[in-house]
């Protein structure tokens, strides 16, 4: 009963906060007439009394008065023809305005009479944190474990479990404070410093910063294949403008990673990013690696051939769309030579220098390590 009592006076009063100058309109346009004709009587008496003082002339003073006079008769007549309009043309408007001002709360009372629920109980917060978790929803939850937390800040198993939380709902402030408390009091772990190093990337727009390479050092410390931790600082490379070194920290990746881990996806986007085509396309880097050309090399010339055809001449092909890889040709020349195909790396080592000009770095570079081969480049 209290509930309708309240909607009923807050309905009364919105209503007649609009239906009162609907009412006032008349008595509105009475007051302005009446003020009007006031003044207009008043600039007769001044007029009359200039005119006593000689202050103007007795021609000048008819002329005001006349005119004066015709306002004043004008105002007269049009406050009959208003008064007239007031009580016939308007009134239909606001008829109709009050109509539907009076309708709102009838139709609104009837429908929520019909589909809403009058009669349910108030459902103050202290008494849904104390619903069965099952019932709850994701957010009371999260209000149930901050509630929490603000009054066991020392919690830590609380912490840890509300920041992977913070982190999946993008509140990575709220994630990085939560992860820190949880490192203060639950100890360091490689997923507590990892997950860290992610929300202090995510509250600076996806840059890593120092605070968060070092959060993902130190996962590498605790757990030195930690995925996550190596594709971060990866990205740190890349983002410091070390392109190359990003590209072979994820081709590393990319070789000891688990057919079936997720961070594989990652890396080849990676890659495809970074501009290396090949390694997003295939799965596997852009050349053989030392292990899979030691392994080559023992095994008879058509499976070795089977096996390394494909990627030598896949990293072969990119370097002649692309000749400016300092990197790329030093790994497709030991690739010929450990082969057997010393011609054919030689032609390889000329190809790299004249990619360069033979008095670059990176010429001399290149050829400094075809000579810990044995190879030489090929004269004219």
């Amino acid at each position: 009963m209290m509930f309708w009592i309240i909607a009923a006076a807050l309905t009364l009063g919105a209503s007649l906060t609009v239906l009162l100058p609907l009412a006032g309109g008349k008595r509105a346009e009475r007051d302005g007439s009446s003020h009007d004709l006031a003044v207009y009587r008043d600039q007769l008496s001044e007029l009359d009394g200039d005119l006593a003082r000689g202050l103007i002339q007795p021609a000048e003073a008819e002329q005001a008065r006349a005119e004066i006079g015709r306002r004043i008769l004008r105002l007269e007549g049009g406050g009959d023809a208003q008064a007239g309009a007031a009580r016939s043309a308007p009134t239909a408007p606001r008829l109709v305005s009050a109509i539907a001002v009076l309708a709102v709360p009838l139709v609104s009372w009837s429908l929520y009479s019909e589909i809403g629920s009058p009669d349910l109980p108030s459902q103050p917060l202290a008494a849904r944190l104390t619903k069965n978790p099952a019932d709850s929803s994701v957010d009371e939850l999260i209000a149930r474990a901050e509630s929490h937390l603000a009054a066991n800040p020392n919690d830590g198993r609380g912490w840890d479990v509300l920041a992977p939380i913070y982190l999946r709902m993008g509140r990575y402030a709220d994630a990085a404070t939560a992860y820190r408390n949880a490192l203060r009091l639950e100890g360091p772990t490689a997923q507590r410093q990892t997950g860290l190093g992610e929300a202090i990337a995510g509250t600076a727009g996806g840059v890593i910063s120092a605070d968060a390479q070092a959060a993902f050092e130190e996962a590498l410390k605790l757990e030195p294949g930690d995925a996550k931790a190596s594709f971060y600082l990866a990205v740190a490379l890349a983002q410091e403008g070390r392109g190359a070194e990003a590209r072979a920290a994820w081709q590393s990746m990319l070789a000891t990673l688990p057919p079936a881990s997720p961070w594989r996806r990652a890396v080849q986007q990676a890659l495809a990013e970074a501009g290396d085509k090949t390694a997003a396309a295939s799965g596997a880097t852009s050349a053989p690696t030392d292990e899979e050309m030691t392994a080559a090399a023992s095994m008879s010339p058509q499976d070795r051939a089977a096996m390394i055809e494909t990627m030598v001449a896949s990293l072969d092909d990119r370097l002649r769309q692309n000749p400016r890889d300092e990197e790329g040709w030093m790994r497709l020349i030991r690739s010929y030579a450990v082969l057997g195909k010393a011609d054919q790396a030689r032609e390889a080592l000329g190809r790299g220098v004249a990619a360069f000009g033979a008095d670059s770095a990176e010429a001399k570079k290149i050829t400094a390590f075809a000579a810990t081969l044995g190879l030489a480049a090929a004269t004219e």
